[in-house]
């Protein structure tokens, strides 16, 4: 039998009759229908399969560019350092309506997602770790600008997609587009609990507990929802680059740098780089500044000088925001 998708339809559109396992109408004058579906390590390579054909920038600061060109390293952090505050939680957000709506099917389905709700709150942001670099298919947008970089100091490095994702794979991580779109993400809630319950069904449960379905999903869990963001940063049209599940941070090539209020752990990322190229940079964006002119010279220069100079040269901002 091919695997499903449960979807939530009137009752009169199915004829009044149940589907799949299922073979009473839930309350509400729902019934299930099941559609095929891809396992969820499919649907892991299909979200992490996206191309784009612009640059990828990195809003970051001068202290910044020359920490990036010198070393040919950015700075991955972990995710639950970001500054969005509600980073992996917010997938938990999406994942809990559906389970709350599976749990009246049957006593697997309520011990179940009961389990599932219970490990997932505190596996995403307390369990085994994710780290990322942020870009972004605008490359000059004032509100990244105000929000990544400091007054009169940012730069935008560009970078070309398909480099980026070579550069991933070779290091053993991923290039992602990150999503936005709510119905999006309810299809990926649909899609991840069709999968547990499939193996649940399959696998049964060991003295009572489900949690070994849940670790062997853990991996895909995690990727996914590294790339599920909360609405609210839609226009800054992300990208992230992640790293692989970091299950051990005593042994892995984990750094710390002091943040604001902490400090903030981080993983090295190799850029891309060319034979005649220390950092094969595709455009760079100098961000507003009093002092343009002098200030576009000297970026350029440095890059040129050490082995940085991008593709398509280096553009003033233009944008009309003033801190000075």
């Amino acid at each position: 039998m091919g695997r499903s998708h449960i979807r939530n339809v009137p009752a009169e559109a199915s004829g009044g009759q149940s589907w799949g396992k299922h073979s009473a109408v839930p309350p509400g004058g729902f019934s299930l229908v099941r559609v095929p579906i891809a396992m969820i390590s499919e649907l892991n390579r299909e979200l992490y399969a996206a191309t784009t054909g612009v640059p990828l920038y990195h809003y970051t600061s001068l202290a910044g560019v020359k920490g990036i060109i010198d070393t040919g390293l950015l700075r991955a952090t972990e995710i639950t350092y970001l500054n969005d505050s509600t980073e992996m939680a917010h997938t938990v957000s999406q994942l809990d309506p559906e389970t709350w709506f599976r749990e009246g099917f049957g006593k697997l389905e309520s011990k179940l997602f009961v389990q599932f709700r219970e490990w997932i709150s505190h596996r995403l942001t307390a369990g085994h770790k994710l780290y990322v670099g942020c870009f972004t298919a605008n490359g000059n947008l004032l509100s990244q600008w105000r929000s990544y970089c400091p007054p009169t100091r940012g730069v935008n490095l560009g970078f070309n997609g398909a480099k980026l994702t070579a550069s991933a794979c070779d290091q053993g991580w991923k290039l992602g587009k990150c999503i936005y779109e709510q119905d999006k993400k309810e299809e990926i809630a649909i899609e991840v609990l069709n999968e547990i319950e499939d193996l649940a069904e399959r696998k049964g449960a060991k003295a009572g507990s489900f949690q070994h379905i849940f670790e062997e999903l853990e991996t895909h869990l995690l990727e996914i929802a590294a790339l599920l963001k909360h609405p609210a940063f839609h226009e800054e049209q992300e990208w992230r680059i992640v790293s692989p599940v970091i299950t051990n941070y005593v042994e892995a090539d984990i750094e710390y740098r002091e943040g604001a209020s902490m400090l903030i752990p981080f993983m090295k990322f190799g850029l891309p780089h060319a034979p005649d190229r220390r950092v094969d940079l595709e455009h760079v964006y100098l961000g507003p500044t009093p002092n343009s002119n002098i200030s576009m010279e000297s970026l350029s220069n440095y890059l040129s000088k050490f082995g940085a100079s991008p593709r398509n040269g280096v553009q003033y901002s233009n944008v009309p925001y003033r801190t000075w």
